[in-house]
């Protein structure tokens, strides 16, 4: 689990595992810039925490009022917006295995808006046992975190067709963790398809 040294005890243990995460992967990011947007993207959120409080209702145990208001799918968002005192616009999204491209476009809406950059963040935590069966796509825990400036470098644009089937859209890596990899590879072009949409990102530079 990432230490964190950079931030207080008191905050250090408020924070999921989750969260800390995001704050190891992002805060580096943002350290030493002037406050900028926030996108946050996750598919599950807070599960562990949820299933946690789960666990204290079927036990007819009280629940944590704390516990409870860090459990909402925006609490990480409303935490990193607290703790750097941001006064930038945050916004938390929940979505399907194609979250990357819907965080992107929402951080081109606000380019688009007038900011000079913004932060998106990806992250999932490996849920416990007993959602494996629905939670199949999150293969670790992971965070990924992207300083986005307006640019020409690439263009991302939504397949007017319906997907291909979800067989043949399957990869190995999480998507975030995709897109790592092809910046790496520095790929030209590919296509990352789910069950419904198929987003086709090119290097144009």
């Amino acid at each position: 689990m990432p230490s964190l040294d950079f931030l207080p005890p008191l905050q250090r243990r408020r924070l999921s595992p989750l969260a800390r995460g995001v704050f190891a992967c992002a805060w580096p990011m943002a350290e030493g810039r002037p406050g900028m947007p926030l996108v946050y993207a996750s598919r599950h959120g807070e599960t562990t925490r949820n299933f946690g409080l789960l666990q204290s209702l079927a036990a007819d145990e009280p629940l944590s009022p704390t516990a409870f208001g860090l459990s909402v799918h925006n609490s990480i968002a409303a935490q990193w917006s607290i703790i750097r005192r941001e006064t930038a616009e945050s916004v938390a999204l929940s979505v399907e295995d194609d979250g990357l491209e819907h965080a992107i476009a929402e951080a081109a809406m606000l380019l688009a808006h007038g900011h000079e950059d913004v932060l998106v963040v990806l992250a999932e935590e490996l849920p416990p046992a007993p959602y494996a069966p629905w939670t199949q796509d999150v293969p670790c825990t992971y965070a990924v975190a992207l300083h986005l400036r307006p640019g020409a470098d690439w263009t991302l644009a939504l397949d007017p067709q319906q997907a291909a089937p979800a067989a043949d859209a399957r990869q190995a890596w999480p998507n975030p963790l995709n897109l790592l990899r092809h910046l790496l590879l520095r790929t030209h072009a590919w296509r990352h398809a789910n069950h419904a949409r198929q987003w086709t990102w090119t290097r144009t530079a």
